[in-house]
């Protein structure tokens, strides 16, 4: 069997999982082994985008292939490389290593996990401990993002609003074409207050570029039309893990 009928084999059976048998991503990467960042690539993809895919990582791998043995005994000795990190070790490995970008290595080392099953697994080690359960109402911490999304002709950036209660774990998600300004997320604050019907007693916010001017001393200093935006509601403190808003208008439920 060729590597490209195993391929088309592993994109039948996720599909097959995922529509008939109902599985999560999450489930199919458990039951196949696989990385979840695999299992969702190729469910995104229907039978003639994921030929194509196939097709073009061919045409680019036989630029690389003569590398492939060492990328596979480094990444099978130390599964949490990143594709700059071979990037790095292949150029010092072979002086006369090709001039190729970054989403070139990072296809061709993508292919390599894919193709010997070896998914990303970090050995960071990291201490997780129970945070303290919260009364319904009493908090909720609010994120920003942003996400490449995928459409008929193409793919567009879409910017993100998140804002989640802490007890119920309820989320409010709001998302636009531009980048967030102050103005933007307050707005997106009213329509999350809004849509719950009410305010949570203190928002929590990770340094937020969007509010966030600078840091003197330790304390944080908000942007203007942020700062008088949370003193009209209540006023607001600030602490070293993050900035804290004091909104009020405690929600009824949740």
């Amino acid at each position: 069997m060729t590597a490209k009928q195993t391929k088309l084999i592993m994109y039948y059976e996720i599909h097959r999982l995922h529509v008939i048998e109902g599985m999560s991503v999450r489930g199919i990467s458990k039951h196949l082994v696989c990385d979840r960042r695999t299992v969702s690539k190729y469910l995104s993809m229907n039978e003639t985008e994921y030929l194509e895919f196939l097709e073009k990582h061919q045409e680019r791998n036989k630029l690389l292939s003569s590398y492939e043995p060492f990328v596979y005994s480094k990444l099978d000795e130390f599964n949490d490389t990143s594709a700059a990190q071979m990037h790095d070790w292949l150029k010092e490995r072979y002086p006369d290593f090709p001039k190729v970008s970054q989403k070139t290595i990072y296809n061709f080392v993508f292919w390599i996990r894919e193709k010997y099953n070896i998914p990303f697994v970090s050995k960071t080690n990291r201490d997780y401990f129970t945070v303290q359960e919260l009364l319904f109402g009493k908090q909720a911490q609010v994120d920003f993002g942003e996400y490449s999304m995928r459409r008929s002709n193409g793919r567009i950036k879409v910017y993100f609003f998140v804002l989640q209660l802490c007890a119920s774990r309820m989320k409010y998600l709001f998302f636009q074409l531009s980048p967030f300004t102050s103005h933007s997320a307050i707005e997106a604050h009213e329509k999350a207050f809004k849509q719950l019907e009410g305010i949570p007693e203190v928002l929590v916010y990770d340094q937020d570029r969007v509010f966030l001017v600078d840091e003197n001393l330790g304390e944080y200093i908000t942007t203007k039309e942020f700062g008088r935006y949370a003193q009209a509601q209540r006023g607001c403190q600030y602490s070293q893990g993050g900035l804290q808003t004091i909104i009020g208008r405690t929600p009824n439920c949740y």
